[in-house]
């Protein structure tokens, strides 16, 4: 892995060697407690329901306080039996019956049943904004013939959506059969299936879960976890080098020497590239961006290259021209024709495009309207994600070369995710939907069905892009089960996504993992890899959660 240059990240070395320099590594910790970081927010708001979005709840509500059906991991390329202990096809991509696992618990010691999961269905049914997934939009009935046994029947057939059913978070109906308003229930002292479900400590700049005391992982020796609120990357690693933190998934600048190095023997990280893709999102209700010709010069402008060495020091590599990341290798079109390749860096060509679409430079440098008023776009980031804000720094130098006035606004998290979620931004950098197949990424980015109005939430078509080529090659995808059929219309989707440009990929993401041994042992690495690191990507989390085990005080360092 290259080494960023020491002009790359000398503010943050200032910022470490302030910090650091002199402080010994923090080794206190009371028995048992483990310290995670996965969110990044300045307070703490109590709510544990699993079905609002990413931000509102906090972490680990759908992979670690409520369980689903099955486990998908890129890490295995399979699934893993959890709630449900088997799982089969009664009609080939139309019905699916699961087998619950027999014993399970909720954490008030009430037997988790089929007739559990039946109802959690039946409650987002009925409460579309709990929907997150948009599972209803693929379900026609939902069915519990006897306390072990579901059955979910599709409206068509629809292959992908074992992903979709059994990743949903299942809830108990004798709690949330009684809450008068499940959109805005905070759930604050969740009844659960989890292994981490007792919320012992709430305050605004820490939290503690307790262990489910019904949980059949049975003891391991972590018995809470600990959340202490931090709003930005750089504050998390610096409590990552302290040894303050267990377990986190942020980015960490030049990890081997401000994280690993501080304590080789039990610092540990592991970033595979099997993530989703991160992409540039225009929003194509706003103009100029609803113009293809626009979106592939904005593209064609940004210096890849830079991006990956400047902000994400070199962990990653630019997106292949589909989006598709290694993992994907298989799926993807290569080469892509040189025709049809606009994710690469030519300066030239994108203002040759630009002119070409009635977009001239003013007196001033800068590029103008049709009407005469100044080409300006805001491109909006989280505030306090250090490897995105430098990445839109980049892309602003960038744009603004070929005459693109860009201005850059960091948004607290939830801020942020919330506007990008309603349609109410001109650019953004984000994440998109990621699967066993591409199926999932390329339905987050081109799908009509996912296309919401501006200001209701959509659940991953922020671009807001309507594609109905997309959706006939999407609903073929949906009906088969046959893996030729499926590569071959996995490349044209491909090919549609690559003329229309809906969403423009910057890089595929690192799963972003940090470990502390010290304490606590069983993460997963590239040794043992059981599952990602990471612990950003639900519900993985909770292959995690279970393996992990308290070093006995007389081997603690």
């Amino acid at each position: 892995m290259n080494h960023p240059t020491t002009s790359q990240h000398a503010v943050f070395s200032l910022v470490v060697a302030a910090g650091l320099a002199c402080a010994p590594p923090s080794h206190d910790r009371p028995e048992g407690v483990m310290v995670v970081v996965q969110e990044q927010q300045s307070a703490w708001l109590r709510n544990f329901n699993p079905f609002l979005p990413v931000g509102s709840s906090r972490w680990p509500s759908a992979a670690g306080v409520h369980e689903p059906l099955l486990i998908y991991s890129p890490m295995t390329g399979d699934y893993t039996p959890w709630l449900a202990e088997s799982f089969r096809w009664d009609v080939p991509a139309e019905q699916l019956t699961f087998r619950l696992r027999p014993g399970v618990l909720w954490s008030d010691g009430t037997p988790l049943t089929a007739q559990d999961v039946a109802f959690t269905f039946s409650l987002i049914q009925a409460h579309k904004a709990l929907d997150q997934g948009g599972v209803w939009k693929l379900l026609a009935a939902v069915d519990a013939p006897d306390t072990h046994t579901v059955t979910f029947r599709f409206k068509e057939p629809f292959s992908p959506g074992l992903l979709e059913v059994g990743h949903t978070p299942i809830v108990p109906e004798h709690v949330w059969s009684k809450v008068e308003d499940p959109v805005t229930f905070t759930n604050p002292d969740p009844v659960a299936s989890g292994p981490f479900t007792e919320v012992v400590r709430f305050e605004s700049q820490v939290f503690e879960l307790g262990r489910n005391p019904h949980h059949r992982s049975g003891p391991t020796g972590v018995e809470r976890l600990r959340f202490p609120a931090f709003s930005s990357n750089d504050q998390i690693t610096l409590a990552l080098a302290q040894g303050d933190i267990d377990w986190a998934g942020a980015f960490v600048p030049a990890v081997e020497r401000t994280f690993i190095g501080r304590d080789p023997d039990h610092h540990h990280a592991w970033f595979p590239i099997v993530g989703d893709t991160v992409f540039l999102y225009p929003n194509t209700t706003v103009a100029p961006l609803d113009q293809p010709a626009v979106r592939k010069a904005i593209s064609l402008a940004i210096d890849r290259e830079k991006v990956v060495q400047v902000a994400m020091y070199d962990y990653t590599v630019p997106a292949h021209p589909t989006g598709l990341s290694d993992g994907y290798a298989e799926w993807r079109i290569d080469p892509v024709p040189e025709a049809s390749s606009w994710v690469r860096h030519d300066p030239a060509r994108a203002e040759q495009m630009l002119d070409d679409a009635g977009f001239p430079r003013g007196a001033d440098g800068l590029r103008q309207n049709p009407d005469g008023t100044p080409l300006t776009i805001e491109l909006t980031i989280p505030a306090g994600w250090s490897d995105w804000v430098r990445a839109a720094r980049v892309i602003a130098r960038d744009l603004r070369a070929i005459g693109i006035d860009v201005r850059v606004q960091g948004r607290d998290f939830t801020a942020w995710f919330d506007a990008v979620a309603r349609g109410e931004f001109s650019l953004s950098l984000g994440w998109a939907a990621s699967g066993p197949t591409p199926y999932r990424m390329y339905r987050t980015l081109m799908d009509p069905d996912g296309v919401e109005p501006i200001g209701q939430p959509a659940a991953g078509n922020w671009g807001r892009h309507a594609s109905p080529r997309a959706r006939a090659l999407l609903d073929a995808f949906e009906r088969t089960t046959d893996r030729a059929e499926q590569q071959r219309l996995a490349h044209a989707l491909q090919a549609v996504f690559l003329e229309e440009a809906p969403a423009l990929p910057l890089f595929p993401s690192a799963s972003w993992g940090e470990a502390n041994t010290r304490w606590v042992t069983g993460f997963p690495s590239e040794a043992n890899p059981y599952a990602r690191l990471s612990p950003n990507a639900f519900p993985e989390p909770l292959l995690v959660l279970t393996h992990l085990q308290w070093r006995d005080a007389e081997a603690a360092p």
